[in-house]
């Protein structure tokens, strides 16, 4: 189904249109777009100086542009922008990206035509996917110019999944190359959508990542017996975080008549914090996520060009500000990043607690025959360096600070390589949580084929947690070292990956 745009886009549009929605303008955000336009062409007739209008941009913002070169300045602003490297970002994120673009310039304030924000929109109905180096950005810029490439009929863009010139990828979706006006170059490259376009893509996916972590959680405190007094609806009442209080009711619930968690009751008299302290963890991450959602949805709500037209065709205004640089949205990516980090951390140790024997009380690294057998010693293994490497992401990008265009541009925020770096943070989380599941399913079926001597029968697992169990073996059975371990762990995240676990 489509997405109208009528006043502003959230992050959970940006997301479904990111994911092949197509996305309409309303009749309303028309007419604002048109009005826009027309403002940007008085100012034109009236000659006043306005940035990236009438004079250069960056370090040149006081070089002054005569009328017959204002459409050459933004086809020169696109080509001189288009300066990415690197490896193509997907299609789903490319898509996000014009999505918010599309979003910025329907709030009526940049002036393009309607006809170029029509383009980008026919591009996400048709998927047409301009090619984007993903690296290169110490904002926006980059990004946005390569997709303004195609639009003027340069660079390259995927149709159907062929790759073709921009002008041969105009024509298979019936479009003509737009020749640019006045300041339609620099809202083609400005503003930050990229930033927030990564970032709605990047909660579409935390938001997920969060619901399965609490479930996988659930799967491993049962398999090690944990004493379920820590997450009383009462205890938790003690600390009013609405995470906090959110986990504990989905941990009571997953585990909700389990046999296994009643046999341990009393066993220890505290479980280890990696068990005990999951609804800090993982509710200090939904408590981290909100703020970044609020964030992301202030930011889609804002005009981020620079300049910005206001007032009417006959008494227009042009204002030129800094709503292009996002340090809000760079903090909260940042912000959301270490919480995720934290969590898959987290999920890390809990792998430990379940394959090391000193602590389990199950078959060593959960092997069927240990000794012959390294069942998941390795995959303990792999979880510790993506742990490792998030730790490293997490440094935060919005105190990296750069000098730019001759020191006009002598602060930088950079919103997009924290959008970048929670992306990455939520690849390497998503496959620790996909090695807990593999590995906390293992333990289950060890505990239901009792090992050793003077073993009680096994107990049963809880509804909420069998139909976990249920679906992973669906997709992988039992491990017993006779396949690569690997592609079973690859498996285990598509089995999180591909549907909500609300589902399951």
């Amino acid at each position: 189904m489509a997405v109208v745009l009528e006043t502003r886009l959230d992050w959970r549009a940006v997301a479904r249109v990111a994911h092949g929605a197509p996305l309409v303008l309303s009749d309303a955000a028309v007419a604002r777009i048109e009005t826009a336009h027309r403002i940007v062409g008085a100012l034109v007739e009236s000659g006043v100086r306005a940035y990236g209008i009438t004079t250069g941009v960056g370090a040149l913002a006081d070089t002054v542009v005569d009328r017959p070169s204002q459409s050459r300045l933004s086809r020169n602003i696109v080509l001189s922008h288009a300066c990415g490297v690197g490896p193509l970002l997907d299609a789903t994120s490319v898509r996000a990206i014009m999505a918010a673009q599309v979003a910025n310039m329907a709030h009526g304030h940049s002036g393009v035509r309607v006809d170029v924000v029509a383009t980008l929109c026919t591009f996400l109905e048709k998927n047409g996917i301009p090619d984007i180096p993903a690296r290169g950005s110490a904002g926006y810029l980059t990004h946005n110019a390569h997709i303004a490439l195609v639009l003027i009929g340069e660079g390259r863009a995927q149709v159907d999944g062929v790759s073709l010139r921009g002008a041969d990828a105009l024509a298979a979706l019936g479009l003509a190359p737009l020749v640019l006006e006045a300041k339609e170059g620099l809202s083609l490259v400005n503003g930050t959508a990229c930033s927030t376009g990564l970032g709605a893509l990047a909660l579409s996916r935390a938001a997920r990542l969060l619901n399965w972590a609490d479930a996988i959680a659930a799967l491993t405190l049962e398999a090690l017996g944990a004493q379920m007094t820590a997450f009383d609806a009462e205890v938790l009442a003690l600390r009013p975080s609405p995470g906090l209080l959110a986990v504990g009711a989905t941990l009571r619930r997953r585990l909700a008549g389990s046999g296994l968690i009643a046999a341990a009751r009393g066993r220890r008299t505290q479980d280890a914090l990696s068990l005990r302290a999951v609804p800090h963890v993982h509710g200090a991450a939904r408590d981290a996520f909100d703020v970044t959602a609020t964030v992301v949805d202030r930011e889609l709500a804002s005009v981020t060009d620079n300049p910005a037209v206001a007032g009417t065709p006959e008494a227009p205004r042009v204002f030129s500000q800094a709503h292009a640089v996002a340090p809000a949205l760079a903090q909260a990516l940042d912000g959301l990043s270490v919480a995720i980090a934290q969590l898959a951390a987290m999920s890390e140790r809990r792998i430990d607690r379940l394959v090391n024997p000193l602590v389990s009380g199950l078959p060593p690294f959960l092997a069927t025959d240990p000794g012959a057998g390294s069942g998941f010693m390795i995959a303990q293994y792999t979880a510790a360096a993506l742990a490792a490497e998030n730790r490293r992401l997490a440094t935060p990008a919005s105190l990296d600070g750069g000098l730019t265009s001759g020191n006009q541009e002598d602060f930088l925020a950079h919103p997009t390589a924290a959008a970048n770096k929670l992306l990455a943070i939520l690849d390497n989380a998503e496959q620790i949580l996909a090695i807990e599941y593999a590995a906390a399913a293992q333990a289950h079926d060890l505990i239901a084929a009792p090992f050793g001597h003077g073993d009680t029968p096994p107990h049963t697992r809880a509804p909420g947690t069998e139909a976990l169990h249920r679906h992973l073996r669906r997709t992988i059975p039992p491990y017993a070292d006779d396949r690569p371990l690997g592609q079973d762990l690859e498996a285990a995240r598509r089995a999180m990956t591909d549907i909500d676990v609300d589902g399951v």
